[in-house]
C-alpha cells in the first residue's frame, strides 16, 4: 500500500457502506433494503461470460458516435455508426454496481481526491505492464486534452511549433489550435500497410522554435505500437535536441495478438523518460469518456510542477467511482473484450482481403480502429474532382475523403472517417472503429461491399 493508503484508512467500499449507508438509514429513520445493498455490491462470479455480441444501441442517448451521425447524414444514411473512438459495448457491471450504490448517498458536495483512486490508478499500471508509478508524481485531470493542453501551454509559447508523427489523432490538432501554436507534420514512412517513424524527416523539422513533441502511443491512427529501440531512439533525439516528449497513452490497454506496448516511462534510459512525462486514462478501455477522468505523471518533478501551475481539474464524484470500480474490478471484463476486438480486427482484414478490392487494410497492431486504405474507391467514385467542384461554393475546403464519407453513408448507410483529419499523409484513408458488436461489423462491410461492387 501506497504512504497515501495508509493515512487515508478508507477504502472506496468502506466509504459507500459506512458513510453512504448510514446516511441514508438516519436519514430515512430506518436502514437500506438489503436486497437492493447485496445487489448493488455483488460481484461477478469468476466464471461469468460477457455478451459483447449482442448489438446495444444508443441512439437517442445523446451519443455523439450516433447521434451526431444521424443529424448531419440522417437516420435514413445510418445503419452502423463507426466514427469517434469509443465503443459500443454495455459497460463493466461492475461501474454500474458501483455507481449506484454511491448513488444512494444522496448527497453530491465538493469531493477530496480519494488515495484508493490514486492507488488504483498506481496499482492497474504495476500489474499490467510492470510500470512504477510514484503516486506522489500522479496528477489527475478531467481528460488527457486539458492535461495535455497545459503541458503545452506550459513548453510551447504561441506562435511555436509542436511535432507530430502523423498521421496522428485529429484531436491534437485543436488542442494546438487552442494553444496557438503550429504543428510541424513529420509523415510516417509506410510499408506494405505498416508504419514506421522517419527520424530523418522528424530531426530535419526540429528547429529553434521547436518545444515539444506529441507522441501517440500506440498510434491512433494507424494501431501501431512502438517497440523500445523506436522509442529509446525518439527519446535521445529529443533530449538531444531538447524537445520535451508528450506521450499520449490512452489507447494502450488495446494490445493485440502477438504485440507488446511498452510504456515510454518504463525505458531503462533515465535521462529520456526525465524528459517527458506521459498522459493516461481508463476510458477508452472501459468507455467512460463522459465520466471526465484521466491522469498524468513524470519521473521528473520540475517539469511536472511547472505544468501544474497551468492545470487544474475539476474530478467528478461519479467519475471517480467509476473508474475506481473499473480499475479494480473491471480487469475479467477486459481480458475477455481483447479477444473479441483482436477477432474483430482479424475479420475486418479478411473480409477486405477477399471481398472488397477497392480498399486494403493491413490488421491493427493495437487500439480498436481500422486505418482503412481508400486511395482506389477516390479514383473509382471520382472524389477527387467532386472535392474540387464542392471547394468552390463551400466555406472551407471540402476533401476527397469527405466526399468518400458522404457516398458510404449514402450508399452503404455506414459513417467512417476521412483520413485528412488526421494530418499530413491521412488523405486516401478512412478510419473505422471496430469497438462495437461483430453483426453490427458484418453489417457495415456487407453494405460497403455491396454499394462498391456498383461502382
Amino acid at each position: 500500500m501506497s504512504r497515501m493508503s495508509r493515512n487515508h484508512g478508507l477504502s472506496r467500499r468502506a466509504f459507500l457502506r459506512n458513510a453512504g449507508m448510514t446516511a441514508i438509514a438516519g436519514a430515512a429513520g430506518g436502514a437500506v433494503s438489503p436486497r437492493a445493498t447485496a445487489a448493488a455490491a455483488a460481484p461477478e462470479r469468476a466464471d461469468t461470460v460477457f455478451d459483447f455480441d449482442t448489438p446495444y444501441s444508443r441512439i437517442g442517448t445523446d451519443c455523439i458516435k450516433w447521434d451526431d451521425q444521424i443529424a448531419k447524414f440522417g437516420k435514413e444514411n445510418v445503419a452502423v455508426g463507426m466514427g469517434i473512438a469509443d465503443m459500443d459495448f454495455k459497460a463493466a457491471p461492475c461501474i454500474g454496481r458501483a455507481l449506484a450504490e454511491r448513488s444512494q448517498h444522496e448527497n453530491w458536495g465538493y469531493l477530496k481526491t480519494p488515495a484508493w483512486y490514486v492507488d488504483s490508478i498506481v496499482a492497474w499500471n504495476k500489474k499490467r505492464y510492470g510500470l512504477e508509478i510514484d503516486p506522489e508524481t500522479l496528477v489527475l485531470s478531467s481528460g488527457v486534452h486539458p492535461a495535455l493542453i497545459a503541458a503545452i501551454q506550459t513548453f510551447s509559447p504561441p506562435g511555436s511549433k509542436v511535432l507530430l508523427t502523423t498521421p496522428s489523432y485529429n484531436g491534437f490538432y485543436s488542442d494546438l489550435t487552442f494553444c496557438k501554436v503550429t504543428p510541424e507534420d513529420s509523415p510516417m514512412k509506410r510499408v506494405n500497410g505498416r508504419y514506421s517513424i522517419d527520424f530523418d524527416d522528424l530531426e530535419r523539422r526540429i528547429s529553434h522554435d521547436t518545444h515539444t513533441l506529441v507522441l501517440c502511443n500506440p498510434q491512433n491512427p494507424t494501431g501501431n505500437f512502438w517497440s523500445a529501440e523506436d522509442l529509446t531512439r525518439l527519446g535521445e533525439l529529443c533530449l538531444e535536441r531538447r524537445v520535451i516528449l508528450l506521450s499520449d497513452e490512452i489507447h494502450c490497454d488495446f494490445v493485440m495478438k502477438g504485440q507488446k506496448y511498452v510504456p515510454f516511462a518504463s525505458l531503462p534510459n533515465k535521462a529520456i523518460v526525465d524528459n517527458s512525462l506521459t498522459f493516461k486514462a481508463a476510458s477508452k478501455t472501459f468507455s467512460l469518456a463522459a465520466m471526465k477522468c484521466a491522469w498524468f505523471f513524470s519521473t521528473n518533478p520540475d517539469l511536472l510542477a511547472r505544468v501544474k501551475v497551468n492545470h487544474r481539474a475539476d474530478i467528478n464524484t461519479l467519475g471517480v467511482v467509476a473508474n475506481h470500480a473499473a480499475l479494480t474490478e473491471g480487469e475479467g471484463w477486459l481480458d475477455q473484450l481483447l479477444p473479441y476486438i483482436d477477432q474483430n480486427h482479424d475479420f475486418v482484414e479478411s473480409y477486405i482481403r477477399e471481398k472488397m478490392p477497392l480498399v486494403k487494410y493491413t490488421k491493427a497492431q493495437g487500439t480498436y480502429l481500422a486505418w482503412l486504405d481508400v486511395s482506389q474507391v477516390i479514383d473509382a467514385i471520382g472524389a477527387t474532382a467532386k472535392a474540387a467542384e464542392a471547394s468552390k461554393t463551400s466555406p472551407k475546403p471540402v476533401t476527397p475523403g469527405m466526399i468518400v464519407q458522404k457516398w458510404f453513408a449514402e450508399n452503404a448507410k455506414v459513417v467512417i472517417t476521412p483520413g485528412a483529419e488526421y494530418g499530413t499523409s491521412g488523405e486516401g484513408h478512412m478510419r473505422m472503429n471496430l469497438g462495437t458488436s461483430r453483426k453490427m461489423i458484418e453489417l457495415a462491410l456487407n453494405n460497403m461491399s455491396t454499394a462498391l461492387s456498383k461502382v
